[in-house]
């Protein structure tokens, strides 16, 4: 339960990210459902946004608490984007799409001029690769991928459902889990995977994040790229 209050700090500090008039990129996971719902509420009390799903289950979650949706081709920008992540290393560099939406996500992402990202402590880590790597692959390439990766050092896994069946995507594709241990250089992994024709996207978000709000105990440690953690007091 303690990550559970963690997230919500996190998700009630990412508020004040948020103002009237403003087109806002909504992450999918656990931690950016805390968001949507602060949302809604705030949009009940007479917030006026446009939101930007970026999975089928944040958008159904988005329509139920009545947040006014926009497709990504109707905007020329989005303002601002909240979303969670897997691993968060001191560069604001991630990991994403424990979830299966990286693909989504990393588009929306890239169109904000600002990506808040909410978390429990729990995420963060002095250096990724703990958390395996989500790679989103077309089908037809996934055994010629899976070779190639496994090659780089990781161990891969196809996602799977409870029952056997392969992990589908909302566009359609598969995921395949790296764990490559700790990753020396993410930059340089990500370069790599970009190359391998089949690869739709890897879950590396690189000089994304502008800020990440972290859940600690009873408050908030704020990250920045370009400063010194700050502490907020929990409410």
């Amino acid at each position: 339960m303690a990550n559970d209050q963690e997230k919500v700090l996190a998700a009630r500090a990412s508020m004040q990210f948020v103002e009237d008039g403003q087109v806002v990129g909504l992450g999918s996971g656990s931690t950016a459902a805390y968001a949507v719902q602060l949302l809604g509420e705030r949009v009940r009390a007479g917030l006026k946004i446009h939101g930007i799903p970026t999975s089928v289950q944040t958008q159904q979650l988005a329509e139920e608490l009545r947040i006014p949706l926009l497709a990504l081709n109707d905007v020329q920008e989005i303002d601002v984007t909240i979303d969670g992540a897997d691993e968060i290393d001191p560069e604001l560099r991630l990991i994403k799409g424990g979830g299966g939406a990286l693909l989504r996500e990393k588009v929306v992402a890239s169109a904000s001029r600002k990506m808040v990202v909410i978390a429990d402590s729990s995420k963060q880590v002095p250096q990724l690769g703990k958390f395996p790597l989500p790679v989103e692959v077309i089908a037809f390439a996934e055994t010629v991928i899976r070779k190639k990766i496994a090659a780089l050092g990781a161990s891969v896994k196809l996602r799977q459902y409870a029952y056997g069946n392969p992990f589908t995507t909302d566009e359609g594709h598969h995921i395949l889990d790296c764990s490559f241990g700790e990753i020396a250089d993410p930059p340089a992994l990500a370069r790599e995977l970009k190359t391998m024709p089949g690869v739709v996207e890897h879950g590396l978000f690189i000089d994304l994040a502008t800020v990440a709000l972290i859940g600690k105990g009873d408050q908030v440690v704020e990250l920045r790229r370009d400063s010194k953690a700050q502490n907020h007091e929990g409410h």
